[in-house]
């Protein structure tokens, strides 16, 4: 960060510090009655988490509460003098919540060894208020995922990071508490391998008010960290993708050992300073996707497309067309030897260089852009725990975010020059291919975030727990073209020419630094069975930026007056915005094991910030006329936040010790979403602009069934119906919709994500320290296409009226442990698209909603051709994992 944003953080951070309270969710809470065998409260007990500095003493009625426990599972003492010492192992605290733990002393004049009990997990939390999903490091080691984007992708109610028919970026990511979105698209800054994952928490129904810029859900993951003793883990996969020749796809296989690799290496403990602990991790990954070109032409051949002559000068060697190439990993240290407080630091990168796959590129596949993504997510944590019912957290944290999307680092590189723009043939000519010239596409998009959170936990009475929050974000966002090239007629010929940020017509990387603060107040009521989650949540934002004065005289160029000269209105300040979002969830138990629950709540986002701010120069309007619609949708940085109403009922019942059931209903009313309206200028001219106008509404139920392991078998099943509608699936649909001649007035039709039946299902088998077989099946109905029965004006029925087929997709993974020298380790295979289904939420024809064939085969031809409209083939991959205490 440049000086200025250094001392704005450091001013915020002292301002946070009198004045506001935040705590991001990163720890639990265990609390419980103690009685003796008569059912008598035991006052004055021990309750001791080993291995850590944090306990609780009973009340005079035999209750206790210890807050601040990190997720994960523990042993939990029991103490008295005068009874039996009783020790709790495999007690499950997970983020967030409230782990219910009683015990029963048993008198004992005599000590004699501890009464030992391993806990059992509840098969349902009857205690919550809406629906969360907590997967813990050892559910994610028997699955067959990689990334956190697997996890959340598995859970009910998520349909390709779509939280309940929400819009894509309406879910706030957080790493420890601590919000790792990037506000210029409102997606997670960071990539996280499972090797770094404590515990993930997916909320997909309504959250806390300590959660805020979210509308659909919240992901809140807790790294790992380390501990008294020395770990080692080492993890290696390599695999390739499998499938027959031929097919739909009408690719030829050929074996490419080594085009999927993984390599993890993790090393944590003590670092020899006083109850001081470390965590490294490092990861490699090495991905070629499936389809592959042949380098046939090099960006510099040239060819005579008069007479169709072709010149090639390539080496013909097979090149996959998609890659990545990526360094990622996590650095962490945590000191506790302050009696009370836990100072910790942390850095998570990612380095990753790639390129998406093309068909069109594939005979000239040195001409393509390749992206290169630098992020950073780091900071301190400071935890002091003023007593036994109190504690206060303070983060400090910087997002970083560098994207970078070009062919040629240099933007004054001759190989432009001497490559020129990507050319084709025809469109007979080997399927469009292009075969000379290289893509002249540059963009930038840079991101750099200071957050500030400061907060404090406090269980005021046996009832009640308090928090009390706020945060403030400080935000350098760059983005834009990164230098312009185009030709232009120079002594009657085309000549290259480059332009570096020459507005309107050519601009360049545009910057604004907008703010953030909110704060919130948080109850969380416990009183007997019944619970009660009851909040508030404010929210400031200051866009720092400007708009026209007049709309209607965007670009002070029209004269009003008649005196010839243009008349100008001062541009005037993007106000300033403030929401307040009240929340309020309630759990009944009707049962011990069953309970039902209500959650009701506003939730608030700002749209995507490149979104508001890009194209937002209206000087461009200078020279607009009326039946003129070439200058695109004008950003606006004056848009209000987006809102969600979310309503949630539903029911839980433990119907044994192994198997849950849980059923819940949900509506969401979406308002004020970002859409598009049109503004005349007073000569009659039309341009569109972006505001909030767009809307939907989301109804649908979820049914869950969770099997705890019963002998060797485990399971989970989820069904979810839902009915998405709104007026558009994004916020340009209404501008193409106009520009296209077509009826662009408000109606309400499925969004573009709207999958009526989804279902997963994960079954594993397994016995501890010797093997385990996993498998996830997914079943999607088909997403809302726009049919058309024929090709050109007025060919389109009504918008998204058609169906696309559904699809299944199962994955696997076994897994067999065995000792090597002292050390634990394992092998295990994962199959990814098991039985190579070519079909599961892809593209369509719009003539047949087929991805197989299209009425107007003439016009489809190359779309016909391009495998990459399947789903991508069978991947197997196999490893070996080891670790070991030190």
């Amino acid at each position: 960060m440049n000086m200025m944003l250094h001392k704005r953080i450091a001013l915020l951070a002292g301002l946070a510090l009198v004045s506001a309270l935040a705590f991001g969710g990163t720890t639990g809470k265990i609390s419980g009655r103690v009685l003796d065998k008569s059912q008598e409260p035991l006052p004055s007990t021990n309750v001791i988490v080993v291995g850590t500095a944090l306990g609780a003493v009973t009340d005079l009625d035999g209750y206790y509460s210890i807050l601040n426990v990190p997720p994960g599972r523990h042993e939990v003492q029991f103490r008295l003098v005068g009874y039996r010492p009783v020790s709790v192992k495999q007690v499950q605290v997970n983020v967030n919540n409230t782990t219910k733990l009683d015990a029963s002393l048993e008198e004992d004049a005599i000590t004699t060894d501890a009464v030992v009990v391993v806990a059992k997990r509840p098969v349902v939390e009857v205690g919550l208020t809406s629906t969360v999903a907590t997967v813990t490091d050892q559910d994610i080691k028997a699955l067959p995922v990689q990334e956190l984007q697997d996890i959340v992708n598995l859970q009910a109610g998520v349909v390709d990071g779509h939280f309940r028919g929400g819009r894509a970026g309406e879910v706030q990511f957080q790493v420890n508490g601590v919000s790792v979105n990037n506000a210029y698209d409102n997606k997670s800054s960071i990539r996280i391998d499972r090797s770094l994952i404590q515990e993930v928490q997916v909320i997909t129904g309504t959250f806390d008010a300590e959660y805020g810029q979210a509308m659909s859900g919240v992901v809140n993951t807790v790294l790992k960290s380390g501990g008294e003793v020395f770990q080692l883990n080492a993890e290696a996969i390599a695999g390739d993708f499998v499938y027959a020749s031929g097919g739909k796809r009408g690719l030829t296989y050929k074996a490419h050992p080594g085009s999927l690799q993984n390599y993890q290496l993790s090393l944590s403990g003590p670092t020899g300073i006083p109850q001081t602990y470390f965590l490294v991790n490092a990861r490699r990954n090495v991905f070629d996707d499936y389809l592959y070109g042949e380098r046939r032409f090099v960006p510099t051949d040239t060819a005579d497309f008069e007479r169709r002559i072709v010149y090639p000068t390539g080496d013909k060697k097979q090149v996959a067309l998609g890659y990545s190439r990526e360094w990622s990993g996590l650095a962490r240290v945590t000191n506790r030897s302050i009696n009370g407080m836990e100072i910790s630091y942390q850095a998570l990168f990612n380095f990753i260089q790639g390129r998406g796959q093309s068909f069109a590129w594939r005979l000239n596949p040195d001409g393509m852009k390749t992206q290169k993504t630098t992020s950073l997510v780091h900071g301190f944590d400071f935890t002091h725990s003023i007593s036994s019912t109190t504690f206060y957290t303070i983060n400090l944290r910087q997002n970083y975010f560098d994207y970078r999307d070009w062919v040629y680092d240099d933007f004054y590189d001759r190989r432009y020059d001497i490559a020129g723009v990507a050319k084709s043939m025809a469109a007979d000519y080997e399927y469009g291919a292009i075969i000379q010239g290289v893509d002249f596409g540059r963009f930038r998009q840079k991101t750099n975030a200071g957050v500030v959170k400061v907060g404090v936990t406090s269980q005021v009475t046996r009832e009640h727990q308090l928090k009390f929050g706020g945060e403030f974000t400080i935000s350098n966002i760059q983005f834009g073209t990164a230098g312009t090239l185009t030709y232009r007629n120079v002594a009657g010929r085309d000549t290259l020419v480059r332009y570096v940020d020459f507005p309107p017509d050519f601009p360049g990387i545009q910057e604004y630094r907008p703010i953030g603060v909110s704060a919130y107040a948080h109850d969380l009521i416990e009183w007997n069975d019944l619970t009660i989650r009851a909040g508030v949540r404010f929210e400031y934002f200051n866009p720092r930026s400007s708009l026209p004065g007049d709309l209607q005289n965007p670009a002070n160029a029209i004269d009003l007056d008649g005196d010839l000269v243009p008349d100008s209105t001062l541009a005037r300040r993007a106000t300033k915005k403030l929401t307040v979002a009240p929340r309020i969830g309630v759990s009944y138990p009707i049962t011990a094991t069953s309970s039902v629950f209500f959650s009701y709540g506003h939730f608030y986002q700002l749209p995507p910030l490149g979104q508001i701010f890009g194209n937002a120069d209206y000087a461009r309007l200078a020279r607009i006329q009326a039946g003129t619609d070439e200058y695109g949708v004008l950003g606006n940085p004056d848009v209000k936040p987006e809102k969600t109403v979310h309503y949630e009922f539903g029911y839980k019942n433990a119907v044994t010790d192994y198997l849950g059931v849980t059923v819940n209903l949900f509506y969401k009313d979406i308002r004020d979403l970002l859409g598009v309206e049109f503004v005349s200028t007073y000569t009659n001219a039309r341009y569109a602009r972006l505001t909030n106008v767009d809307f939907g509404n989301v109804i649908g139920f979820t049914i869950s069934l969770d099997q705890r392991r019963v002998g060797l078998l485990s399971s989970t099943l989820d069904y979810t119906w839902q009915m998405a509608q709104g007026n558009s699936s994004d916020p340009y649909e209404t501008a193409n919709l106009a520009e296209a001649k077509k009826d662009a007035r408000p109606r309400q039709v499925p969004l573009g994500w709207d999958q009526r039946h989804t279902l997963n299902m994960t079954v594993q088998l397994s016995e501890p320290d010797n093997f385990s077989v996993s498998s996830i099946l997914r079943f999607g109905s088909g997403l809302p296409y726009t049919p058309a029965i024929g090709s050109g004006f007025g060919s389109q029925i009504e918008t998204n009226s058609g169906r696309r087929p559904s699809g299944v997709l199962v994955d696997f993974r076994a897994e067999k442990y065995f000792s090597i020298a002292g050390m634990n380790a394992s092998l295990f295979a994962r199959v990814f698209n098991v039985f190579d289904a070519t079909y599961f939420n892809g593209a369509v024809f719009a003539t047949t909603g087929s991805p197989d064939y299209s009425l107007q085969p003439a016009t489809d031809r190359n779309s016909l051709a391009d495998p990459t409209r399947y789903y991508q083939p069978r991947r197997i991959e196999i490893g070996i994992s080891m670790n070991t205490s030190l």
